[in-house]
């Protein structure tokens, strides 16, 4: 396996979501920064902040999900299914180097996560 393209493809990343954090960030502080709000403008940004917030807590957790294939990939372990230890697919590292399960780990823990939010 040549770990270059998945090395850069996660640096990349790394990078994208760093800029989206930040762009998001600046978006929540300006949408708080109006002089003049009544209370439709203020239910409004705040909704629009709490989408923000939201938004990039999902950036921040994509991230860690980077920077944690990242170290596998420093550590040997990169391409492995950190549950079973199994390879991960090739198509499946391609369209998402950053997991850290093999397809049929990540569709148990989908399962359990949509059995969690019922």
């Amino acid at each position: 396996m040549d770990l270059t393209q998945y090395k850069e493809a996660l640096l990349r990343k790394e990078q994208d979501l760093l800029a989206d954090m930040r762009r998001l960030q600046a978006e929540a502080r300006e949408s708080g920064e109006a002089d003049v709000q009544d209370e439709i403008d203020q239910v409004t940004s705040s909704e629009a902040r709490a989408a923000t917030f939201e938004e990039n807590t999902i950036e921040w957790q994509t991230l860690q999900q980077v920077r944690a294939a990242l170290r596998r990939l420093g550590e040997g372990g990169f391409g492995k299914c950190i549950d079973c230890g199994r390879d991960i697919q090739p198509a499946r590292l391609k369209a998402v180097p950053w997991t850290p399960y093999c397809l049929e780990d990540q569709q148990k823990h989908d399962a359990e996560h949509s059995s969690e939010l019922r």
